[in-house]
């Protein structure tokens, strides 16, 4: 009987000081965790003895402290004190390495420098990214290494190719552009995104891309595209946000002029630069769609946003005539940039200088959205292309000049020179705001 009661008394015992189950996880034998923190327990025994006795020596002996018979005991702190300094050491880093090893695995970079990474992510500037297509990656490939905080905010118009299969026959948001953009924030672009990116080119899923599968199947999973990108934006380990721009079914419709000077009304985002006019007005259907939520929070607190660069009529003008894009964008305080096209683009701004392309924007948005134009001022024939047209420069004594600071800078990627360098953009809106702040802080002074 006294027996039983004993084995009871302790086993109450053990259940009170049972640890809790996120604890007992780090006492698991064979990760390599337990040594290091007995190690360390080791350590701090040993300094705290050291110091002990070190300090009875100089307030309680201090006439004797360098007599013979202080010595062993001196001798003893001064052991205690290097063992433990020692053995505090040696627990510390074989301690941190078992912790952060599972972190590190197949990343090239020291710790050191990941550390210093993920500060300037998580401090850098709000910046979002608007419009779609091809031109918009470059500006997030731009900073996406300068900053965390970004949010890309596309058109989901798109109604071409896989996208526009994949929109009729699974009633989904265009995945397109989500995709592209996904892909440019990726943290290494490597094989995971090579495969996100991958098209196939037979058989029955021929023209569709494996990105815009994996879209569908997770939207289809988590109940709608938004989800859908959100958990795709882990499995790519992104740096920032894509986000749509409405999570309404769009379509993009255009009034274009025909050689005969009729006006001619075309639906669907593909079939506007096959129409074989010019474009005098582009429009969504339904007419009012909403703005995504998230997209109009992330402009209100953003302290840079980039418009384009992209397709004009099909891709950045999709995204800005949402109803509550243009307003957010007004009532934002952030610096406003318009990213021109490098090259124009056939069937939507072939002849076009930059002042089109400002002009056109004007009469879809109004006047006073934009602070900055940056344009391309290099024409380079290396690897240019019989097909390449470039966009001709803003004339010096335009209107334009004196509504916005225009700043044109050569902006063309050496290897294909109708694209913008993500190096080279970077670089002109990094300068364009060192020399804001710098006039700011002048003016502060005066």
């Amino acid at each position: 009987m006294a027996r039983a009661k004993l084995q009871g008394m302790i086993a109450q015992m053990r259940q009170k000081v049972r640890l809790p189950a996120a604890w007992r996880k780090w006492l698991t034998i064979g990760i390599g965790i337990k040594r290091w923190i007995v190690l360390l327990a080791f350590s701090f025994v040993a300094l705290s003895f050291a110091l002990a006795l070190l300090l009875t020596l100089i307030f309680l002996r201090t006439a004797d402290l360098l007599a013979l018979d202080s010595v062993p005991l001196l001798a003893l702190s001064l052991t205690l004190g290097i063992s433990g300094s020692v053995a505090l050491y040696i627990g510390a880093t074989r301690l941190s390495r078992s912790i952060l090893a599972p972190l590190l695995r197949g990343r090239r970079e020291s710790l050191v420098d990941l550390m210093t990474d993920h500060a300037r992510q998580a401090n850098g500037v709000r910046l979002v990214a608007l419009g779609g297509g091809s031109g918009l990656p470059s500006v997030l490939r731009a900073f996406k290494g300068q900053t965390g905080n970004i949010t890309a905010i596309v058109t989901v118009a798109d109604d071409g190719g896989s996208t526009g299969i994949l929109r009729e026959e699974f009633g989904i948001l265009a995945p397109g552009d989500l995709r592209q953009n996904l892909a440019a924030l990726a943290d290494d672009e490597s094989l995971i995104t090579q495969l996100f990116q991958y098209r196939f080119t037979n058989g029955g899923l021929q023209g569709h891309s494996f990105g815009n599968l994996f879209l569908t199947a997770l939207a289809d999973i988590t109940g709608g595209m938004d989800r859908a990108v959100i958990e795709a934006s882990k499995v790519l380990a992104t740096r920032g946000r894509v986000l749509p721009a409405t999570l309404q079914d769009v379509q993009l419709g255009a009034e274009v002029r025909t050689a005969e000077r009729r006006l001619k009304r075309v639906i669907g985002e593909s079939q506007i630069p096959k129409a074989g006019g010019t474009i005098e007005r582009v429009f969504l259907l339904p007419e009012r769609a909403r703005a995504y939520p998230d997209s109009i929070r992330a402009i209100l607190s953003a302290e840079l946003i980039v418009i384009g660069p992209g397709s004009l009529f099909t891709s950045i003008l999709p995204t800005l005539l949402v109803d509550g894009i243009v307003q957010a964008v007004r009532a934002s305080n952030a610096l406003v940039i318009y990213v021109c096209n490098i090259a124009t683009q056939k069937g939507e701004t072939e002849g076009f200088s930059v002042a089109d392309h400002v002009l056109a924007l004007e009469r879809h948005i109004g006047k006073g959205v934009l602070d900055v134009i940056l344009a391309n001022n290099a024409c380079p024939q290396q690897n240019a292309g019989e097909n390449t047209h470039y966009v001709a420069p803003m004339p010096l004594d335009h209107h334009l000049r004196y509504d916005y600071d225009v700043i044109e800078t050569d902006l063309t990627d050496p290897q294909r020179p109708w694209r913008h360098s993500p190096e080279k953009l970077q670089r002109a809106i990094r300068d364009l705001l060192a020399e804001r702040k710098l006039h700011a802080e002048m003016l502060r002074e005066s």
